[in-house]
Parts: C-alpha cells; structure tokens; sequence
C-alpha cells in the first residue's frame, strides 16, 4: 500500500513538473511571423502609387475631383483644430476612376465583381517588372508584344502563376500634368500580350502606368479583360524604382459597396539589400514624427499643405 501512494505522488509531482517546464518554454513563433521577421521586416517598401489631388489627370468625361473642408450640418462652418479640437475633409469625386486605380470586372461587365466583390487573396503576391521603356523613347505609342514577355522569360524564368505583371514605360514621369489626360498616343498592353498573360501565364492581373490599356478605337485590350472577368492596374507609377522580379506587391483598395473603380495603393516589398524604398524601423511610425510645419489649408490650390 505504502509503494502504491509513493508511486503515485511520484506520478502527480511528475506530472506537476512536467506542466511547469510546459508552462515555463515559450512556444515557437508561428510560422508566417518568421516570415515577417526573417524577411518582410528587412525588406525595402517603394510606394507606386499617385497622390490624389485637385488637378490630377482624369479623362475629361469625368471631370475634376474638388477638395474642401468638411462643414458641419447644422452651422454650415467648417471644423476647426482651434474650434473643434479636429478637422476634417470633403472630397467631391466625380468618379471612382482616379489617380492609381484597381479596375473590377464590373467596369465593363454587370456580370461579373464589383470592388467590394474581389476576394480578400487580392491581398499580396509576387511582382513582375517588364520594362518597355527604352521602345517607348522611340515609339510613344508602342504596346507591349508577347515577344517582350519571353524576352523578359529568357532572363528571369517564367512569370509564376498568380503574379502581377506591372508594364514599365516611364509614360508616369510626367505626372502630375493635366495633358496626360488628352493623349490619343500612349505606351500601352497588347490584346495579343493580355491573352498570353491570362490565358498562358495565369496571372492574376497587369497593371500599367497610362490611364487606359491601349491606343485603340475600342480600346480592345481592356475590353478583352473586363468582359471576360479579369482585373486590370492603372496609373502605376515609380516602377523605375522596384526591381524586375524577385519583389512583392501589397495591394489595397476602399471596399465601396457596388464600386466600379477602385482608388488603389501598391506598394512594392523589395529585397532587404535593394537600392531604393525604406525598411521597418528607418522611420518613426508610433507615434508617427512630428512634420515641421502643420497642415494648412490653401484656399487657391483648395487642398491641405504643408
């Protein structure tokens, strides 16, 4: 009897140690934050995106977006920090086809998703880099053709399934002028190239830096793309800035309920040892640094400044 209880303290304190050494050791770090440590918090981020502002191109179907400061119903008068403790801003949008943009199907087709409707995967994946800026210096209105793309594949392998594909013209640089928006000539994507992309490669979606896909009549590429139930990029910019593979895109957009546009924000994750972007910790983010001088808002240019 006496061996039988010693046994079985033996057995409860064994089990008490044992609960204490589980409690005591940390469990390792789940797997995707070892990915954030291991390679996402060294990266360097690069912004591809435009800055919405009152004067930014926009097809002249559209119309020009208005900026003002934020009235409270009752009054009428503006909210103010000195008033208010806070201010806010009224943005008068003509059209969800601003800036830097995420084109859904529905643009084009009722049929198939609206900005609300994409899937939340739209999140992150691998980034390609095709340049075509050196063809565009001698032709303005020159389209990305299937042979760039396999040249593009004879240096860097083929385009992984479910990339985006982003076409470099340079044709961003100019931006902010207004006249972008006249051009019938621009650096555009091929149909050829578009049904190559899609229907060889299966990628998830291309984006360019003009505000259309091509020079066309009918604009075919894009017509192509959006009736048959693929997304589209438009109005990327600083993709001189991002390397032609080995990066990944971070994709954000407002979830409008029925949107047919998407005011969109890329941002490029490039390799820790890449010669532009930032990485985590370069800069203050919490709290965020305090700006030299305050946000102000100038009544000729009807926008917030600095």
């Amino acid at each position: 009897m006496k061996i039988f209880r010693f046994l079985s303290f033996i057995i409860i304190v064994g089990a008490i140690i044992a609960c204490s050494i589980a409690i005591a050791q940390p469990s390792p770090r789940p797997p995707l934050w070892q990915v954030y440590q291991k390679s996402l918090k060294s990266a360097k981020y690069v912004d591809l995106t435009h800055t919405i502002t009152p004067t930014i191109p926009v097809w002249a179907g559209f119309g020009q977006p208005k900026f003002s400061p934020t009235t409270a119903p009752k009054t009428g008068k503006a909210y103010t920090y000195t008033k208010d403790g806070f201010e806010a801003t009224h943005y008068n949008l003509p059209t969800d086809q601003l800036g830097t943009q995420l084109d859904p199907p529905a643009h084009w087709n009722p049929d198939y998703p609206a900005i609300d409707e994409l899937p939340p995967t739209f999140a992150i994946r691998p980034l390609v880099v095709i340049p075509m800026q050196d063809k565009v210096a001698k032709d303005s209105n020159y389209a990305l053709q299937v042979q760039d793309i396999l040249n593009w594949e004879r240096h860097h392998g083929k385009i992984p399934e479910g990339a985006v594909v982003f076409v470099r013209s340079d044709w961003s640089k100019a931006w902010p002028n207004p006249k972008l928006a006249t051009l019938t000539q621009f650096p555009g994507v091929s149909l050829a190239a578009l049904q190559f992309l899609h229907l060889e490669r299966k990628i998830l979606f291309h984006g360019h830096e003009p505000l259309d896909t091509d020079s066309t009549p009918t604009l075919e590429g894009e017509a192509w793309l959006l009736r048959n139930g693929y997304t589209q990029a438009e109005g990327v910019a600083n993709l001189d800035r991002v390397p032609e593979t080995g990066a990944l895109v971070t994709i954000g957009y407002p979830k409008f309920q029925g949107g047919l546009g998407g005011y969109a924000r890329y941002i490029a994750i490039c390799p820790p040892n890449w010669r532009y972007g930032v990485s985590i910790g370069q800069l203050p983010e919490a709290p965020l640094a305090k700006a030299a001088k305050p946000l102000h808002w100038d009544e000729k240019i009807g926008v917030r400044v600095r």
